[in-house]
């Protein structure tokens, strides 16, 4: 159930994750407390993109929905541990608020593209 217009979606998504991969390359040189959120960081961020690549396989409207709802899910969970990384200072702010700015904006995109496709009068 490809939609063309998550092409740029996959990208971005595909960016963001390598992106979280230096971070948490970054995170695994430091306290062991950061060891272990990065593997957390590293889960959900990469997890992003690869359910969004996923939907693009969807077997129907719901399957893509669904797939994209996780997407969602994942992108919410990187937000908790950047907002955590960030918040208790255990990262340069400006290193990693770029990250969640990024991470919110896919977020967004997420719940308005989940919600025009649950709007779309069924076939």
């Amino acid at each position: 159930m490809s939609n063309n217009n998550f092409v740029s979606i996959d990208e971005r998504t595909k960016q963001f994750a390598i992106r979280i991969i230096k971070a948490s390359c970054f995170l695994d040189e430091k306290a062991e407390v950061c060891r272990t959120l990065s593997k957390q960081l590293l889960r959900s961020g990469t997890s992003v993109g690869a359910n969004v690549r996923e939907a693009q396989s969807a077997e129907s409207n719901a399957d893509f929905i669904h797939k994209l709802q996780i997407s969602l899910k994942e992108c919410r969970e990187t937000q908790y541990w950047l907002e955590i990384l960030i918040e208790s200072q255990m990262v340069h702010t400006t290193k990693f608020s770029s990250l969640l700015q990024e991470a919110n904006e896919i977020g967004k995109i997420l719940v308005v593209s989940i919600n025009k496709l649950k709007q779309k009068p069924k076939s």
